[in-house]
């Protein structure tokens, strides 16, 4: 069973030759613009496999010279891929940690003695408890030191470092504002072990470990940017498209205490390894046109005309030779002979996306329509990963296929239990309290035992304390019955908005369990059941938490599965992937664009609106301070001016969708 399907979206546009160059002359070309060297590889796995196969070679290489091999290794996802092929090096191969010597490259503070969340455990969990490396080998800051003698301990946290030699190797992930540790910006160059205050952005990300931002320290030890650059080697990892900004940043942009990952630069043996999703902004991928000679395609095409309208503020039939010849564009001049040739082509493909009819008009002519005309009415299925991403994303083209009266089934995948704050639940326990008061004169044991036993356990609940499995049953209710009401707003019926309560995301903490057979089944069973012609998905891989992600790669290996069997269903099915909560699809990459209008666009946010647990009071609103229903209008609005401004028709706001072909 493939679980990873998702990792394949972005290869569909990005030709091999831009991030697997095949010799030294074609790779100077096409990365002048990176001052660290970089490797782009097909997925996360691959890129942490090669990472993991040069430490393990330079640990074999200090065995054979006699000599310790040190290595500062920090916690959090980055890294996470590059521990498990460690671990099956040690156990497959026979690698021995023996030698090994573990700096812990920060640490939470402050902590209690007790306390179960701090990067040593979280590393311990994910790497050292599998090898054999030495225990008094390890060494870390202590989060729980007394603060006056921090300063001290971070000079001998140094001078511990200086008596084995220095660093062998350090591995770095980047965080959200360019941090890495927990440098954050603002950190100097000359910077060494020390206490620093947490930016707000780095605690929402260690929120994760701790089960809330209220729980989260405020502060961390951390080594410095100048202990980290003494490091004989240094590999910063990156994977995901949540990444690829401050990757374009830290390999392409100026050296600058803003981004500390750039003053990586400065370095002479550091090397970044990413996969494309986290490489997506960088020139050779994003623009191959400023550094190379292309192997043109309609999207990379495409992908160049809108640029080149954003960069000379022109829409596209307006664009010129001179347009052309002056931003490297000169290579298309001489493919299709003229601006006017190519300015066309690119205003008829765009123009081809808008289609007002997201399931196919019956009894018109489909042959430049984004999705075909038969068979009419369509069966479709609305993948929604929490219980709310079908209207934040799609609410408009949910409303327009089910008043084109094709069958329309959303199905919720997660319970989204974990993102209902506790006042909603006492809410709801005093509706019931109450009702039982004045229907039952309180005769029911059940209703009031269990009242006094949830209002004790919210009333004594600590920062980080895992919800009992009753009240997450209670915060799973509640956002059951918003997305009921969303959906009979919609005219959907209750028998078509399926909840499928994925076993993965059932942790009660923000870090989910891995994506098993048990989820993709009941994703498969559903399918089977519906046998639709389209199948709407989140292709909004950016969200904070993962659950996207997982999400998806349960429905595309459901697919696969089916797939693999020859389910006849799929030969007549179309899968488009929707964004709206966490970002939007690039306008050179939409396939699909529904137009919506001013009155249809306020029946989204009403849509929005009936999901009252996910308004201020949302736990996980992320970076982003609007509401999701702001979110959601910003960005379908932005998408329309985008058509607007390229000289395409003016509407209020679009949804827009990319279409998913199995591999």
């Amino acid at each position: 069973m493939k679980t990873n399907l998702s990792s394949q979206i972005t290869l569909n546009r990005v030709s091999p030759r831009y991030y697997r160059p095949e010799n030294a002359f074609e790779r100077s070309v096409l990365t002048r613009l990176e001052k660290i060297p970089t490797d782009i590889y097909e997925s996360a796995e691959e890129g942490a496999n090669h990472v993991a196969y040069e430490i393990a070679q330079l640990i074999r290489d200090k065995q054979k010279a006699g000599r310790f091999c040190v290595l500062a290794l920090p916690g959090g996802n980055s890294p996470r891929n590059v521990y498990s092929a460690l671990i099956r090096i040690h156990k497959e191969e026979g690698l021995s940690f023996r030698n090994v010597i573990i700096f812990n490259l920060y640490e939470y503070y402050p902590l209690t003695s007790d306390a179960i969340n701090s990067n040593l455990n979280a590393l311990k969990e994910m790497f050292l408890d599998h090898v054999d490396v030495d225990k008094q080998n390890i060494f870390s800051p202590d989060g729980t030191i007394p603060k006056d003698t921090i300063f001290e301990y971070c000079r001998l946290y140094e001078q511990r470092i200086e008596s084995f030699g220095g660093l062998d190797a350090v591995l770095l992930g980047i965080g959200r504002v360019g941090n890495i540790g927990f440098n954050e910006p603002g950190s100097r160059l000359n910077s060494t072990t020390r206490l620093i205050l947490l930016d707000n952005d780095s605690r929402n990300e260690a929120s994760k470990m701790f089960g809330s931002i209220e729980s989260t320290p405020i502060s961390s030890i951390t080594m410095g940017v100048s202990t980290i650059l003494a490091a004989k080697k240094i590999y910063l990892m990156a994977w995901g498209e949540d990444k690829a900004k401050m990757v374009k940043e830290c390999v392409e942009g100026a050296v600058t205490d803003t981004i500390p990952a750039s003053f990586l630069q400065t370095h002479n043996n550091a090397h970044v390894v990413i996969d494309l999703s986290a490489a997506g902004n960088l020139t050779r991928i994003h623009r191959p046109w400023l550094v190379t000679s292309c192997e043109w395609n309609d999207k990379l095409i495409r992908s160049a005309i809108v640029w080149l309208c954003q960069l000379t503020g022109k829409p596209i039939l307006k664009l010129t030779n001179k347009d052309y010849n002056e931003n490297g564009l000169s290579e298309l001049l001489a493919l299709f002979g003229s601006a006017y040739n190519v300015n066309i082509k690119i205003f008829n493909d765009l123009q081809h996306t808008i289609t007002g009819w997201p399931g196919g008009k019956p009894n018109a002519d489909d042959t430049y329509r984004p999705e075909r005309a038969k068979p009419y009415p369509k069966r479709i299925v609305v993948f929604s990963p929490h219980p709310d991403d079908d209207v934040i994303s799609m609410g408009g083209t949910i409303r327009r296929l089910v008043e084109q009266k094709h069958d329309v089934h959303v199905a919720y995948e997660t319970s989204g239990n974990i993102a209902v704050g506790d006042e909603e639940v006492i809410r709801f326990l005093h509706f019931i309290n109450g009702f039982n008061q004045i229907f039952n004169n309180s005769e029911d044991k059940v209703v009031v035992d269990k009242y006094a036993e949830i209002r004790k356990f919210l009333k004594e609940k600590k920062d980080g304390d895992i919800d009992t499995r009753d009240i997450l049953t209670i915060k799973g209710l509640i956002r059951r019955g918003e997305a009921r009401t969303a959906c009979t707003y919609n005219n959907i019926p209750l028998d078509h908005c399926p909840f499928l309560d994925l076993p993965f995301y059932e942790t009660g903490r923000i870090q989910k369990g891995p994506l098993t057979e048990a989820d993709v089944e009941i994703v498969r069973n559903l399918l089977r059941e519906v046998k639709p012609h389209q199948i709407f998905v989140a292709g909004d891989l950016a969200d904070p938490h993962g659950t996207h992600r997982v999400c998806t790669d349960a429905v595309f290996a459901a697919i696969d599965l089916e797939k693999e069997e020859g389910a006849k269903w799929l030969k007549d099915c179309r899968i488009w992937m929707y964004r709206g909560a966490w970002a939007e699809w690039e306008i050179e990459n939409i396939e699909m664009a529904v137009p919506i209008s001013p009155e249809e666009l306020r029946a989204k946010r009403n849509s929005i609106l009936k999901h009252q647990s996910q308004m201020e009071s949302a736990p996980f609103l992320g970076n982003d301070e609007r509401l999701f229903w702001q979110r959601s209008e910003d960005r379908n609005r932005g998408t329309a001016a985008l058509y607007d401004n390229l000289g395409l028709a003016s509407y209020e706001a679009m949804e827009a969708f990319v279409e998913y072909i199995p591999l």
